[in-house]
């Protein structure tokens, strides 16, 4: 298969499990995904996970890193800094029934946490010795992400969704419904990420492990945080139906870290076969 070679049109990660995307024109790719992304998780007293599954308002939560201070802050509430806990005592957390270890960042964080979500809630960085081994055709490794380290979507199969959407009736939704790592444009064929099993992009090499499967969270309208109705599952339960569920977008493993900038020239080195 040949298709021209893309380019990175957005680069964002998310340094808290289930808040705010944090978008950047340049970063750096590491085996964990990109610098910052889901190195901490806000859970339950019992170091349960949330995610805006149960807790749509994360999607409000703007975290920010800055060396060693985590700034927070949302709509409606003053926001707060503290400085990051690398060193501290480890506490079991559990992430989808599999336990791993956190750092508890202190009471302020939890405080505001707690009260934005009406919950109460505890923030946790992953400890230096994480060492996750993720699923999918190529393993990798990954912080607090749902899996693999790097979800990639290309615009041209949103260009596709919205056009079903309207079809449907429907409102055309924005990228960050997915929540993507890197979005990739040029790409004239939607889906064409589906396919790709070896990608070079910027410095970096990644891996094809599996299809992302999408789950109630693209129902979230993340600039207000709230639930917004069956779109997309709707539209996408008619085309876009894999083994495990309904699929959009993919997950890749870093087999090589490198730079990564905004407009970096994406390409295939390797094909594969559909899975849809």
């Amino acid at each position: 298969m040949f298709t021209a070679p893309g380019e990175i049109a957005a680069l964002i990660s998310y340094p808290v499990k289930g808040c705010a995307g944090v978008a950047t024109s340049g970063s750096t790719l590491t085996p964990a995904g990109l610098e910052h992304d889901r190195a901490f998780m806000v859970v339950d007293l019992d170091g349960t996970y949330r995610t805006q599954r149960k807790h749509p308002r994360l999607a409000l939560v703007q975290p920010h890193v800055d060396g060693d201070l985590l700034s927070l802050s949302a709509p409606g509430i003053e926001p707060v800094a503290v400085a990051v806990n690398r060193t501290g005592a480890r506490r079991p957390v559990d992430l989808f029934g599999a336990p791993f270890l956190g750092i508890d960042q202190g009471d302020i964080a939890a405080e505001w946490l707690s009260e934005l979500l009406g919950a109460r809630s505890r923030l946790v960085r992953v400890p230096p010795e994480h060492d996750r081994v993720t699923d999918g055709a190529t393993p990798g490794t990954s912080g607090y992400a749902d899996s693999c380290p790097v979800h990639l979507i290309s615009t041209a199969s949103l260009e596709l969704l919205n056009e079903r959407l309207t079809e449907n009736g429907a409102v055309p939704l924005p990228m960050n419904r997915f929540r993507p790592n890197i979005v990739i444009s040029g790409w004239e064929e939607p889906h064409v990420e589906d396919l790709a099993r070896t990608i070079s992009i910027g410095e970096a090499v990644l891996g094809y492990a599996k299809l992302a499967i999408r789950c109630a969270v693209t129902t979230i309208d993340q600039a207000d945080g709230r639930r917004a109705g069956p779109e997309p599952l709707r539209t996408l339960a008619q085309y876009r139906r894999a083994d495990d569920g309904i699929a959009f977008g993919t997950k890749f493993a870093v087999l090589q870290p490198g730079r990564l900038s905004v407009g970096d020239k994406v390409v295939v080195d390797a094909w594969g076969e559909a899975e849809i």
